[in-house]
């Protein structure tokens, strides 16, 4: 049976994993862009994002490892996208597009049930109303032997 763990999660030194207002325009709210600055120019964030080059190096490297040796995610709600409450329809489908980067079942913690969302490259988002427990258990059984990561954010993890 694999871990539980946390992998390649940025936080600031007073606790942030994220800005403040988060919105369409700023998914990491206000300012949390700057909690990445370490990220976004690697070659392994890049290629997450369909893109070439990058740079490579230790950063890089955490950044790829962060990613690798999982069999299921569990989301925050939030880490899906910025819509609270009840969902208006089932128009939202993330904050990734097509090919989000999680590549396996991914368990998004919510108060409002929704309809499984199947997405390219293996992920498929399932919306847990029941808690983290129940989250975990579903996310456990199907990694299998991988491990499950905590993806986010701060509460979540907490």
């Amino acid at each position: 049976m694999g871990k539980v763990r946390v992998a390649g999660f940025s936080v600031s030194i007073d606790g942030f994993g994220a800005g403040p207002h988060q919105s369409l325009d700023d998914p990491l709210g206000k300012r949390g862009p700057e909690l990445f600055r370490w990220y976004f120019p690697t070659r392994s964030f890049r290629e997450m994002h369909g893109e070439s080059g990058g740079e490579t190096g230790p950063d890089n490297e955490f950044g790829r490892r962060a990613m690798e040796g999982f069999g299921a995610f569990i989301l925050g709600r939030n880490m899906f996208g910025p819509i609270r409450g009840e969902w208006p329809d089932d128009a939202w489908r993330g904050w990734w597009g097509d090919n989000p980067p999680y590549h396996a079942p991914t368990f998004v913690l919510t108060h409002h049930a929704r309809a499984p969302i199947v997405m390219e490259g293996g992920t498929t988002f399932h919306f847990v109303p029941d808690g983290i427990e129940a989250a975990l258990a579903k996310a456990k059984a199907a990694a299998g032997d991988l491990d499950v990561k905590i993806g986010g954010g701060v509460s979540t993890v907490r």
